[in-house]
């Protein structure tokens, strides 16, 4: 199995082969290496199902060859059909090595098993009709579809579709996993993603968000230590609540909500301290005790919401800012947080990101890492493929995603985790990561259809797992 700590782009992951071909791994190696890890993994996933693999005219298409070989001879029905012959040297010695039939591409019959051995990675232009016809017309008469490094028609980097690329039962990266296997839309059409090993070792400046390891209090703590988070709560109460029980119930040692006068109290161990101008919350902001700070959960987006961005951004507080807050900060945001120095975090969702970073190009990764560089601050980009960057450019991608958080409410429950994490001390970057495994963990352990309130409950079982 692959380690899931770097994700490589196509660059990165050629850069990674050719060191270890310069150490003495020939081409070929590597390419046996691949391609019976791939065929082991199809055998114990289908064993003896017939079996067609379509391999084009690179090394993707070699690895093709040598797991049909691999599985000819494990007795199974296996044969191959290929659009042109090899065009790299170590694909031509797999095709010499190959024993079994290979079909002509456009008369070849579809079998139960497709494996998509036609192109991996590094694929940047949309596959001709005359290609991808007959692939489409031999997936559609399978059973079973798998598809080995990459579906083909998918570019490896940044999750876009080249071609209408239908959706598989299994991809099997091949040395390291790619961004495209986590970002969408590519990632909605991998079905079950699974890895081979084959000794690749190489740094990356892009990993999974991993679980994280906390720790639990020590006999020294008190409530300040363990973090005094601060909710600014606006017109919407319940929002901010829900960010302030989120605070409280995944680690933070006191949590106190900061709103207009007549605001309600979601709960007696939340403290609710009322202001009734922004110097006073100014004021009330700026107690040095004050660990970190959420701004936008149920802020608005009036000229009210307005005037409350530049008193708690002028407190030298780690900060989430969220939803209405990066709404009404907009393209501005940027150069509002470029002049923090304390560790800052925006959560933004698409619609929000579009908003404060127009000029985005529909790249996840790259525009998140842009947004990151010129805020001087933590992008945590949410959603199905939730990406994590910092200004350094070091980025992260949740392979962990749970369709039933697409309710409201609980963008405003991560906010609240986050900054719990903050209250700690961590860096923007390690709060983002290890509050966004903590909200998909409690997501998973919440069961479908759950309300924020259910997921907020299911945090400290969460924590407990990470202690």
């Amino acid at each position: 199995m692959l380690n899931h700590a770097n994700i490589l782009t196509a660059a990165e992951m050629q850069l990674a082969e050719q060191t270890l071909i310069d150490q003495g791994t020939s081409v070929q190696e590597l390419m046996r290496k691949a391609g019976q890890g791939a065929a082991q993994m199809i055998w114990r996933l289908s064993n003896d199902m017939p079996t067609l693999v379509l391999c084009g005219p690179g090394n993707n298409g070699g690895d093709g060859y040598v797991i049909a070989q691999w599985l000819l001879e494990k007795g199974v029905e296996v044969r191959v059909a290929a659009p042109v012959e090899p065009k790299t040297e170590a694909a031509k010695q797999a095709k010499s090595l190959w024993r079994g039939e290979t079909l002509d591409w456009n008369e070849a019959q579809p079998a139960q098993q497709f494996v998509d051995c036609l192109f991996g990675t590094g694929l940047t232009r949309e596959i001709g009709d005359e290609c991808f016809d007959p692939f489409l017309r031999l997936f559609a008469g399978a059973k079973k579809r798998l598809a080995i490094d990459l579906p083909s028609g998918i570019e490896s980097d940044h999750g876009i579709l080249l071609n209408a690329v239908p959706a598989f039962d299994t991809t099997i990266a091949l040395g390291a996993f790619k961004p495209s296997h986590l970002l969408e839309p590519a990632r909605s059409l991998m079905g079950n993603l699974v890895g081979v090993d084959i000794g690749i070792d190489a740094e990356s400046k892009c990993a999974f968000v991993q679980k994280p390891k906390l720790h639990a209090p020590s006999s020294r703590d008190h409530k300040y230590s363990r973090g005094l988070v601060a909710v600014v709560a606006g017109e919407m109460a319940g929002a901010a609540q829900l960010a302030a029980m989120a605070a409280q119930k995944s680690g933070a040692g006191y949590v106190k909500i900061y709103a207009p006068t007549g605001f309600q109290t979601p709960q007696p161990s939340i403290v609710v301290e009322t202001f009734s101008d922004n110097g006073e919350l100014q004021q009330k902001l700026s107690d040095s005790r004050i660990a970190a700070l959420v701004l936008g959960p149920g802020m608005g987006r009036d000229a009210r919401a307005l005037s409350l961005l530049a008193p708690a951004l002028a407190v030298e507080t780690s900060l989430v800012i969220d939803a209405d807050a990066l709404t009404v900060a907009g393209s501005n945001l940027a150069a509002m947080l470029q002049a923090r120095s304390a560790q800052t975090v925006a959560t933004p969702h698409h619609g929000e990101f579009a908003h404060i970073f127009p000029g985005g190009n529909g790249q996840k990764l790259v525009d998140s890492r842009k947004l990151a560089m010129e805020a001087d601050a933590t992008v945590l980009l949410k959603g199905s493929d939730t990406v994590i960057a910092d200004p350094d450019g070091q980025a992260a991608i949740s392979s962990m995603s749970c369709p039933w958080l697409s309710t409201a409410g609980t963008g405003d429950v991560l906010a609240g985790i986050v900054a719990s994490r903050l209250a700690r001390g961590l860096s923007g970057y390690m709060a983002a990561c290890e509050g966004q495994w903590l909200h998909s963990r409690a997501a998973r352990l919440a069961g479908p259809a759950f309300t924020p309130e259910m997921l907020i409950d299911q945090l400290p079982a969460t924590v407990q797992e990470c202690l």
